[in-house]
């Protein structure tokens, strides 16, 4: 590999032992075609059998597409459990107050912004499924154990390790889609499993109508236990079912990673690999993209913090009973399976129309906080209502921000880290979000309703902001290609793990 065409990047652990033969700083799924006397003209040999292509997409899409979009379910639901919990019995159960229900609602994404990196960490190092479907039955069981507690304290500490174990979720998901898909397919399989928070809406909306009926023990406690018990079931599942990567993947044969690994380096962002880089670590941490993208992140989570703890209270001013209250809360979660399959697809059908998407679905958002906010409550009660259900489209451009990273970054570990710092800027603003929402103000929460409006502005300026960045790179890079001035890298600087900027042949996706 020429040193000279690389800023500080390889590192004495990335050298190429030449004597033996062997070669450390590749990408493991190149690794795994050179273990396995893939040539290069084999591999492009499957790639171009498009009825092979197409199976074995329906295969993927058979086998992680369940499994991601029914722990999302599950995940909206036992995340939820508190809101669904503070319509019934809970506040006055545990004899806390609104300031205090507000707290617990940002703790758990106090324990999220604390646990992210770390677990992003030991994902890679280790088996990526295995720490997912093993959080996910550790979160079921905290869900289990929350049902036991008396005060806000205890509260708090349940909330707290639930949000620890739920914090790699969201990031692997979305690395494992940037593995198993090209850049085209990955918006709409991202959409797929996020839109399960829409179902998980509904299907906890109306799960939760059902456990409001029972009279034997306080509905509070039985939703924690009944919804704790589901996910760890669900995590065994899991543990079984998923795979840990293309290379490990035991449904699948030869010819078939060998195709997923070709698919992969179609984007040049490569497949997998365990060593942490601190290089990329740095470049990272010094990429304009990866700071545009953290800040849109914040902004959208701002407005998802008190949308999502605070919604079925703005309900509960309309409907004024339990059980309405959580009846006229499903229809939020139709209208976000909507918004959020129709932008996903209109990403991955469009080319370069990602950026325009992520403004386009703030629109409805800006439109349903500012009616939420000047319409009566008490003589328009279907406009407010309406108007609630359409804040959700915010939840589109968040999908595609936060597969972002995944797709635009070259270099596993500057991937990891991209993703990772996006997320940091979702929990923190799922921190901020709902002490926005004063409860003198309740139900109509005008602060919280200005707040909404300001960050999705301010989004929306950033999306076009990014936009403008890629293209200017895409500019530079073609302009760089045609004057003769990008050096054609070897075939074994082409299989190595590269970042976005040490590959003069990476384009960026808008």
């Amino acid at each position: 590999m020429k040193e000279d065409t690389k800023k500080d990047s390889i590192t004495n652990t990335d050298e190429k032992d030449v004597q033996i033969g062997t070669i450390t700083d590749l990408d493991e799924g190149e690794v795994f075609l050179r273990d396995h006397g893939f040539s290069p003209a084999a591999v492009q040999g499957l790639m171009d059998d498009p009825r092979r292509n197409r199976a074995l997409v329906r295969k993927v899409d058979l086998i992680l597409l369940p499994l991601l979009a029914g722990t999302y379910v599950l995940q909206y639901i036992d995340k939820s459990a508190l809101a669904y919990s503070a319509v019934f019995d809970l506040l006055p159960s545990t004899n806390m107050t609104s300031d205090q229900y507000s707290w617990l609602a940002s703790i758990f994404y106090f324990a999220y912004l604390v646990a992210e990196y770390p677990w992003n960490i030991v994902a890679q190092k280790t088996r990526l499924a295995k720490v997912v479907s093993g959080n996910v039955v550790a979160w079921g069981a905290m869900l289990m154990i929350t049902a036991a507690c008396s005060s806000f304290t205890g509260m708090a500490i349940c909330r707290f390790l639930l949000g620890v174990f739920e914090a790699p979720i969201t990031p692997c998901f979305m690395m494992i889609v940037g593995m198993w898909y090209t850049r085209a397919q990955q918006p709409f399989r991202a959409g797929v499993f996020y839109s399960c928070n829409g179902l998980g809406a509904m299907l906890g909306g109306l799960l939760t109508f059902g456990i409001g009926q029972i009279k034997t023990i306080a509905v509070w406690k039985a939703i924690y236990l009944i919804l704790g018990g589901i996910t760890v079931c669900w995590g065994f599942v899991m543990l079984f079912l998923l795979p840990d990567d293309i290379i490990y993947a035991k449904r699948f044969k030869l010819e078939d990673k060998a195709l997923l690994i070709g698919r992969g380096r179609l984007g040049r962002t490569g497949i997998i690999n365990h060593q942490i880089k601190w290089y990329q670590i740095r470049e990272a941490l010094l990429d304009p993209q990866v700071w545009i993208l953290f800040l849109f992140t914040l902004f959208n989570e701002t407005v998802n913090g008190g949308v999502a703890n605070f919604g079925k209270l703005i309900i509960k001013g309309v409907a004024h009973d339990p059980l309405s209250t959580v009846a006229l809360g499903i229809p939020m979660g139709a209208f976000q399976i909507c918004f959020i399959l129709s932008g996903t697809y209109f990403a991955s059908r469009f080319r370069d129309s990602r950026t325009i998407v992520m403004v386009v679905y703030l629109i409805p958002t800006i439109i349903g906080v500012s009616l939420m906010w000047r319409l009566s409550h008490d003589t328009h009660k279907v406009g407010v209502l309406f108007s609630y259900y359409i804040i959700g489209a915010y939840v589109c451009s968040l999908v595609l921000a936060l597969q972002m990273p995944a797709t635009n970054l070259g270099g596993y570990t500057k991937r990891s880290t991209g993703v990772a710092l996006v997320f940091l800027a979702y929990c923190a603003g799922n921190i901020i979000g709902p002490h926005a929402f004063l409860a003198k103000e309740a139900p109509k929460y005008q602060t919280g309703c200005k707040v909404i409006l300001a960050c999705s502005c301010t989004q929306a300026a950033l999306a076009v902001c990014l936009r403008l960045l890629l293209v200017r790179r895409n500019k530079q890079r073609d302009a760089m290609a045609d004057a003769g001035q990008t050096e054609a890298l070897s075939e074994m600087d082409e299989l190595a793990d590269l970042t976005d900027f040490e590959n003069p042949n990476f384009r960026y996706v808008l």
